[in-house]
């Protein structure tokens, strides 16, 4: 043996000898094992069990990788708002993002399953899934069919599958009407559903286990995504519905990981929610099964038994929702009888029978969990059996209800279905006990009661005076005291004690940041809430607020306006139907010759707005003639130079009958933007590309006198001609904007604007240049 291949270290041929013929026995037996059988035919013993957290397998580093690549960019994208991008004039600026999205799907095919288990990559399909249209959504859906089950049931994966069916409501309602992709044929594949047929697939996989879902801590919030889906009706789909379709907890985690939205929508298109939402009638009978399903294989004790869970009281809620909504709640043996011991029942078998009050029900009313769900029932259920409930749990036992932490948020929601009989004997049951509530802060049932009576039109009155009572407003005179008292939740005594507030926004905002503001004196949002109510009853009884606002001095009103709480009983004021003309016209007349101290802050100037849209053009002539003097205060401050800008100064001083027929114009529309027929008084017109944050700004300033003094030459009308070819050219829609105003604009409306300056009186045209040269 050559030296090279020589070992160091002592022979063993003995212990080889004895080993090998074990080897050969041990092979012997599973070769021929082997043989025996066909190739493809592997044991079950060596084929590894599914990790429970990738049951689909673990997604390649090196596409984590590019996927985390992805999340950024789109994240970048659904940042920044329209046409932030730097692209050029002629390329459509939604052409990159299409094409990267595209190579993103493709990267992403039969890949699917993987991705949705993935810790990483689910929250960007999650990013991605607002961004996909129908066609690639029909294609999504189809890959995860068959594993649905342990898809919703896995705690990444759950997550991919709630989005994606909140964002299939809009592909179904398109659907519905009978929009469809164009999707190109092809051979070698097989016909591919649509979105409707797809959802109902999914219901009817998902149907025999929906018993053991609904306790599932990560497919419950799933399955109330699904249903409201199913059933996209006003009460379903209303916000609270919405609310409850994720945790706190998920909430927050999704808020930390910024806005999710198409990256190809504009932002305030897409934050609109379409209420009509159309859906099939197979989408009806679908959610009526899972209710069928649950009332058929749980008992009336395990349905009751979720009402009290945490991961199944939310999607019982929506459950009962969707009962009523399709007019099974009213039957003997629905979960709404289940849930409420039998009441239903009784009202169809004997409804004057008296019943005693169920230890369960009790619970409810005080239970944080489950009283969101009593809420619910109290209502949707049926007028009769809504009577019983009142008459056996609330009526003799308000008085320590109301001011119950959880229990005055199930009265007040109960108060919302009273007659006018069962609202005159709760105010008369609470007459010695409002000032316990104000007292604790808890004026839910309060407010609740005189919106019942401004609905019904009934007991306004008494109301009022339950008001005066608890705020110790006893005397007539007390009650000009009325705001500033329901405002910081304190009677008479207490408040005349404490002092006013004097703490405007900003004030009170640096006095936040230092730690030192009283918190007594500032406005509540309870109080400012029950005003509100107030304001919305009828002319008689809703004075008693006005009179209050108007007895209080200029400075305190200006204070109230400028308070980021209390401001919004003004908005009330003037949006409200039964509180009179005359009234309005007061309130805006009364700030005359102090709107320049009112506009200069943050919320004092959308207060401003409202009364300036409220005013006729007489009462806006006498308001910006008051603000002549302090024009130069309103440029220069941060607030007033908007609402200056609004009131156009400029043209009243040069044009005031040109002024006056402008403002007759504006008050037919609504809002208090300036409209395009404006154009040719504006002092600055911006006109912004289409594709581009580049905008020329004009300015008929002191700068042009001189080219106003003299007769228009040949490089006047060249620049003339110019100019007006390149507004042609970059004129956009009309967009409104916090720092500038973009209109629409034309050659014809540049020649106005120009025609407007030669017209001018240029007595010191030149003069700034001839000085210079002398």
């Amino acid at each position: 043996m050559p030296n090279e291949n020589r070992k160091r270290g002592k022979k063993h041929k003995k212990t080889q000898e004895h080993s090998q013929p074990s080897r050969e026995t041990n092979e012997v037996p599973q070769s021929a094992e082997h043989h025996n059988r066909p190739s493809w035919i592997v044991p079950a013993q060596e084929l590894e069990e599914p990790h429970p957290e990738a049951p689909f397998g673990y997604v390649d580093p090196d596409i984590k990788a590019y996927f985390r690549t992805v999340d950024d960019q789109i994240r970048t994208w659904q940042q920044e708002g329209p046409y932030e991008e730097d692209q050029a004039a002629d390329l459509d600026p939604n052409e990159a993002k299409r094409i990267f999205l595209v190579a993103a799907l493709s990267e992403m095919s039969e890949k699917e399953k993987q991705l949705a288990t993935d810790p990483d990559c689910s929250v960007v399909l999650e990013r991605m899934a607002h961004s996909m249209d129908d066609f690639v959504r029909r294609v999504f859906l189809d890959r995860l069919s068959g594993s649905y089950e342990a898809l919703i049931k896995h705690r990444f994966a759950s997550h991919v599958c709630q989005t994606l069916f909140t964002v299939a409501a809009d592909t179904v309602s398109r659907e519905t009407r009978g929009i469809y992709p164009s999707v190109a044929d092809s051979k070698d594949r097989g016909e591919l559903r649509t979105l409707t047929r797809l959802i109902l697939d999914i219901c009817e996989e998902l149907t025999p286990v929906f018993t053991s879902l609904v306790m599932d801590p990560f497919a419950s919030h799933v399955l109330r995504a699904l249903l409201l889906l199913l059933s996209p009706t006003s009460s379903t789909a209303s916000h609270k519905a919405r609310s409850n379709v994720r945790s706190k907890k998920s909430s927050a985690w999704k808020t930390r990981q910024g806005t999710m939205k198409s990256v190809f929508a504009d932002n305030k298109s897409y934050d609109h929610v379409d209420s009509i939402r159309l859906v099939p009638n197979q989408f009806h009978e679908a959610a009526t099964r899972f209710v069928r399903v649950l009332k058929s294989e749980l008992s009336d004790n395990e349905v009751r038994a979720l009402a009290a869970n945490k991961v199944a009281s939310p999607l019982l809620q929506l459950i009962l929702e969707v009962e009523a909504d399709h007019g099974e709640s009213s039957l003997p043996g629905s979960l709404m009888d289940h849930v409420l011991v039998g009441i239903i029942t009784i009202c169809h078998r004997n409804p004057d029978e008296q019943l005693e009050a169920s230890d369960y029900l009790v619970t409810l009313l005080r239970d944080p969990t489950s009283s969101h769900l009593l809420e619910t029932m109290v209502s949707r259920c049926p007028d009769p059996a809504f009577t019983i409930l009142w008459a056996t749990y609330f009526r003799g036992k308000l008085a320590r209800l109301v001011t119950h932490p959880v229990a005055n948020f199930v009265v007040a929601k109960a108060v919302e279905r009273l007659n006018p009989t069962q609202l005159k004997g709760a105010l008369e049951e609470l007459e010695s006990s409002w000032n316990k509530v104000i007292g604790s802060a808890r004026t839910g049932v309060l407010r609740a009661m005189i919106d019942r009576a401004c609905t019904l039109r009934a007991h306004e009155k008494d109301i009022c005076q339950a008001v005066c009572n608890t705020f110790e407003l006893f005397q007539p005179k007390d009650r000009s005291h009325l705001v500033s008292c329901v405002l910081v939740l304190k009677p008479l005594r207490e408040y005349m004690a404490a002092g006013p507030t004097k703490h405007s926004s900003e004030d009170a905002q640096q006095s936040s940041k230092k730690g030192n503001i009283d918190d007594s004196k500032e406005p509540k949002v309870q109080g400012a809430l029950i005003l509100q109510s107030l304001l919305r009853l009828n002319e008689p009884h809703c004075t008693m607020v006005t009179e209050s606002i108007k007895s209080l001095p200029t400075e305190d009103l200006i204070l109230l306006s400028q308070n980021p709480i209390s401001s919004r009983v003004i908005d009330v004021l003037f949006d409200s139907e039964t509180v009179p003309f005359k009234v309005k016209r007061t309130l805006v007349m009364s700030l005359i010759g102090h709107y320049h101290t009112l506009v200069d802050d943050r919320i004092g100037s959308r207060v401003g707005d409202r009364c300036w849209a409220f005013a006729d053009p007489y009462l806006r002539e006498k308001i910006a003639r008051s603000l002549i003097v302090h024009e130069q205060f309103l440029a220069a401050s941060y607030f007033g130079k908007f609402f200056a800008r609004n009131i156009n100064l400029y043209l009243l001083q040069r044009r005031p009958d040109e002024w006056r027929e402008l403002q007759s114009q504006n008050k037919s529309s609504t809002g208090s933007t300036i409209s395009p027929s404006a154009l040719p008084s504006v002092p600055s017109v911006v006109v912004q590309r289409p594709n581009s944050d580049d905008a020329e700004v004009f300015h008929p300033s002191k700068t042009s006198k001189k080219r106003r003094s003299r007769v228009e030459d040949e490089i006047d009308a060249v620049f003339n001609a110019s100019l007006g070819a390149k507004v042609k050219r970059t004129a956009v829609s009309a967009t409104g904007s916090c720092d500038k105003l973009v209109v629409q604009t034309s050659d014809q409306g540049l020649q106005d604007v120009l025609g407007a300056i030669r017209a001018a009186p240029s007595d010191d045209s030149g003069r700034g240049k001839r000085q210079r040269k002398s």
